[in-house]
């Protein structure tokens, strides 16, 4: 799975970033290998609609999910239009964040 995180910082151990559009980087993971690369966000000064340029922009990278703190509805409803899983509320490194999530799909595919 192609996961997108939202950060404060360039590798696993930074922390969720709590504003979206805000954020400095995004890590892409690959979710079975942990291998990743870091998108600097070109958006993040931009004076408005910045939740929606980077959902715009995240929309066409080809992931399956994004981990975000905070995220406003524009910006939510643009990747979850786009088919992506959006998880919110997150916190701690991107590492941990990742693997919460990770272990939540897991725990809901036993119920479908």
């Amino acid at each position: 799975m192609k996961i997108g995180i939202v950060v404060e910082g360039e590798d696993l151990q930074s922390y969720v970033a709590e504003d979206f559009g805000r954020a400095p980087f995004f890590l892409i993971v690959d979710s079975e290998t942990m291998d990743y690369h870091v998108v600097r966000n070109e958006h993040q000064d931009a004076a408005e609609g910045v939740g929606m340029l980077v959902a715009d922009a995240i929309a066409g990278l080809g992931l399956d999910a994004v981990i975000v703190g905070g995220i406003g509805h524009h910006g939510y409803d643009i990747l979850t239009k786009a088919g992506l899983k959006v998880s919110f509320d997150e916190e701690g490194t991107a590492e941990e964040a990742l693997k919460n999530f990770l272990r939540r799909l897991e725990f809901q595919s036993r119920f479908q």
